[in-house]
């Protein structure tokens, strides 16, 4: 018997045969719906064929005349931080409810938003641990300059030079502060993109994902050679029986 969706509604990219190795979900900037996450939802499909590639709705209709789209808080009633903080709960349970589907643990599990989305990606994985592996931000910044790092978290910060909504300088500004405090964190400022999906933000969101080492596992690969060197040297000075 196969498990409903969470949402009925939604209609993922799936493996053509297999299990499902990996999930990537995908949230769009308010104003807009998931087809506005369409082309990175593609391009992850043919680059993983074992994910899972969700393009989701926000929960909320915009209240305007001239869009008729979703958002995923009410900015203009809430603000920013309390639209934040309102909507986090559900967002999180989102992202739980659908790794729980594909029964696969946190660090398989990817967000990535623009704007609006890429903010609720960003401020949920440093608000609930454990969330998801990487975090790949298109035109957002977090609410503040990082004070901590999501542990075990690679967040990928992709952005525009001719943002005209969000300036990169806040991009720069927290990739800095990020490592600073030992997060493993890439910032991609492309210049000649504004705040939009460009194709090129795609293309640097996908070589990150193919290459970027985290600095965690540098580290972990250091401390493992350093103890096996260690072990090595006590076997060479032991004495030898005879």
């Amino acid at each position: 018997m196969t498990t409903p969706f969470p949402d009925p509604s939604a209609e993922p990219l799936l493996p053509a045969s297999g299990s499902v190795e990996l999930l990537f979900l995908l949230f769009h900037g308010a104003g807009a719906d998931r087809s506005q996450m369409q082309a990175l939802a593609q391009t992850l499909h043919t680059a993983y064929p074992q994910a899972a590639v969700l393009s989701l709705n926000a929960p909320q209709r915009l209240g305007s005349e001239v869009l008729h789209g979703y958002q995923w808080f009410d900015e203009q009633h809430f603000g920013m931080v309390a639209g934040v903080a309102s909507a986090l709960p559900s967002f999180v349970a989102c992202v739980r409810a659908w790794a729980q589907h594909f029964n696969l643990a946190w660090p398989r599990v990817a967000l990535a938003g623009f704007s609006q989305g890429g903010l609720m990606a960003l401020e949920a994985v440093q608000s609930e641990p454990e969330l998801a592996g990487r975090v790949l931000s298109f035109g957002a910044a977090p609410l503040r300059r990082p004070s901590q790092a999501p542990e075990g978290v690679c967040l990928h910060l992709l952005h525009g030079v001719l943002d005209e909504e969000i300036s990169y300088r806040h991009v720069v500004d927290a990739a800095q502060a990020w490592v600073e405090l030992g997060a493993d964190v890439t910032a991609d400022v492309l210049p000649g993109v504004h705040h939009e999906m460009d194709p090129r933000l795609v293309e640097r969101a996908l070589h990150q994902l193919r290459t970027f080492i985290p600095a965690r596992l540098w580290r972990e690969a250091v401390q493992t050679a350093a103890e096996m060197d260690q072990a090595d040297q006590q076997a060479l000075t032991r004495p030898q029986r005879h």
